[in-house]
């Protein structure tokens, strides 16, 4: 009988230290687009992307973190880091998001920047002896981009560079195709995919000039009780970069 009373109480301690670990689980709700090869949800209902690997490899694999992923619009995405409806956001630091949010120092990944345009554009060129952004300026050529383009609007806006807004990312290369602006200026392995969901691989083209590069990093609204993770991600990363892992899940999508 007492034998049987202690399996019980055992077995009842057992459940609530489990359930005691899992509480003390810091949990990130990460806002985000649909935005592959980054991160999306496939077909059959995954998560997929290299920076959700990325993350899932850093933040619950590595710091024993809960992270919840849920999908929005863009400009939402934002909007709900600022209400405090979510935790985190993977973007580009700006003076904007410097009000609302935290980050670390140095980015967790930096994407390469390569001007687009339009095939048998009449000023190919002096597209292709473009070497930085003051010669987009200079040369007086038009950049189309997509609302709620922070780097955008940190680094082409402040230089007048005449600037297209689509309403979402897929629509500029369609606009591109059309001739309604001049250069595109994004990520080739990340933009290829839309280009082909536009319709329009046929008529752009990669000019294969990286003007610039884009920092991702990882950002916390301001209130969220947990800063103090933003230093053991950036040492995890580190690690990720040193032991091979950052280049074996990049592998895998470019």
């Amino acid at each position: 009988m007492f034998r049987k009373t202690e399996i019980q109480i055992t077995t009842i301690i057992f459940f609530l230290l489990l359930a005691s670990i899992a509480e003390a689980k810091t949990v990130l709700r990460i806002a985000y687009p649909a935005f592959p090869p980054f991160h999306w949800v496939k077909e059959n209902g995954e998560m997929a992307g290299f920076f959700y690997e990325i993350i899932t490899e850093a933040l619950e694999k590595r710091m024993g973190m809960t992270v919840v992923w849920t999908e929005y619009p863009w400009p939402r995405c934002q909007e709900n880091i600022k209400l405090g409806i979510d935790d985190a956001i993977i973007t580009v630091p700006t003076n904007e998001r410097a009000d609302y949010t935290v980050t670390t120092k140095a980015p967790f990944y930096s994407k390469p920047l390569n001007i687009f345009t339009y095939i048998d554009h009449p000023r190919m060129a002096d597209i292709i002896n473009i070497r930085n952004l003051t010669d987009l300026r200079d040369k007086n050529f038009s950049v189309i981009t997509y609302i709620g383009n922070g780097w955008h609007k940190e680094n082409i806006q402040p230089l007048g560079i005449k600037t297209y807004e689509a309403s979402i990312l897929v629509s500029i290369w369609k606009m591109l195709a059309e001739r309604r602006g001049d250069v595109v200026i994004e990520w080739p392995p990340g933009s290829w995919p839309d280009i082909q969901r536009a319709g329009v691989s046929d008529r752009i083209t990669d000019t294969n000039i990286t003007i610039s590069s884009m920092p991702f990093h990882l950002l916390l609204r301001k209130s969220y009780p947990k800063q103090d993770i933003l230093d053991e991600f950036n040492q995890t990363i580190s690690n990720m970069n040193q032991d091979g892992t950052m280049s074996l899940i990049l592998s895998k999508f470019y």
